[in-house]
């Protein structure tokens, strides 16, 4: 059995989101009025998957391009209901003020927030966790990290999708037993089953069981392609004709849905440090911006895993 502590991964944006979302502003605002409810909910949800997970690393990992032109030239429809009318994301304005904040309270404890130009925070988590050594832990309230799921490397996804408390620990065997496939089949399967939330069609016509049935079936979306083209496939004529109305998004979308695996990242020190590395400053943040509470069971969490 391996013992090792894991390399935490956090998906920062999927959790600050959430975190933004899950916390009125009313319940949790500076001594002037300015609210921190996505400050003091990121810090809560990290306190407790360090406390929980007891990792000896942790990298957060940051979005430096939220919609990369590469995907987009690929799928214009990406995230496109997402882009506000002056461009950029859509993103709360009282949100904005406090993500600078908490990469100000993540640098005075000593944990790395790290992002790419170019690239998606799923792209840094992808990268991080194919190339940094095992055992590797992905909290994410994104489906599409579950393609990550390696039990070879020893990679698991954290799926926060309802939250932290109630987090889902994936492996292979809880991914097949979820959706029907292999962890590596699960981004032909999302390409093939569509998110709205993303701005990913689908294939028209296929829900998540056909989907499952079809990578089973055929391995992946490039099986699924050459089975169209063999008479003798067996493709049900309705779906058939569904899926080749499809083609050409399934061309693509298979590249939009996967991680990057190479994104050039800065070298990094990934151990938690015993305190914060810089503890007048930490405090001076906290009594600023009533998040004495937070900081506090943040740096307990990391002094008693």
């Amino acid at each position: 059995m391996n013992d090792a502590r894991p390399l935490l991964l956090v998906d920062s944006p999927s959790l600050y989101f959430r975190a933004y979302f899950g916390i009125p502003e009313s319940a949790a605002k500076a001594a002037d009025g300015t609210p921190v409810n996505a400050v003091r909910g990121f810090l809560d949800m990290l306190a407790t998957l360090i406390r929980t997970r007891r990792p000896d690393r942790v990298v957060c990992a940051l979005d430096h391009d939220w919609r990369p032109a590469w995907r987009v030239a690929l799928l214009p429809t990406y995230k496109a209901h997402r882009v506000a009318p002056a461009g950029g994301e859509v993103v709360p304005d009282t949100l904005v003020p406090q993500v600078p904040l908490i990469l100000d309270i993540l640098a005075a404890i000593g944990i790395p927030a790290v992002g790419a130009d170019g690239y998606e925070a799923d792209d840094v988590l992808g990268t991080l966790a194919t190339g940094q050594p095992g055992p590797v832990e992905v909290a994410s309230g994104d489906r599409d990290m579950i393609q990550l799921v390696d039990d070879a490397r020893g990679v698991r996804v954290l799926y926060c999708g309802r939250g932290v408390a109630k987090l889902e620990d994936l492996d292979d065997a809880a991914v097949r037993a979820k959706y029907g496939v292999p962890a590596a089949g699960y981004a032909d399967f999302a390409a093939l089953r569509g998110d709205p939330s993303d701005g990913l069609p689908g294939v028209a016509g296929v829900g998540e069981k056909t989907a499952a049935r079809l990578v089973e079936r055929y391995g992946d979306l490039d099986g699924i392609l050459a089975a169209l083209d063999d008479p003798a496939s067996g493709f049900a004529p309705g779906l058939r004709g569904k899926l080749l109305a499809a083609r050409d998004y399934l061309a693509v979308a298979p590249k939009v849905v996967r991680v990057a695996l190479d994104v050039p990242l800065p070298d990094l020190v990934t151990d938690l440090p015993r305190g914060p590395v810089d503890p007048d400053r930490l405090l001076a943040t906290a009594q600023r911006w009533n998040l004495a509470g937070p900081c506090r069971r943040l740096v307990d969490a990391i002094a008693e895993r």
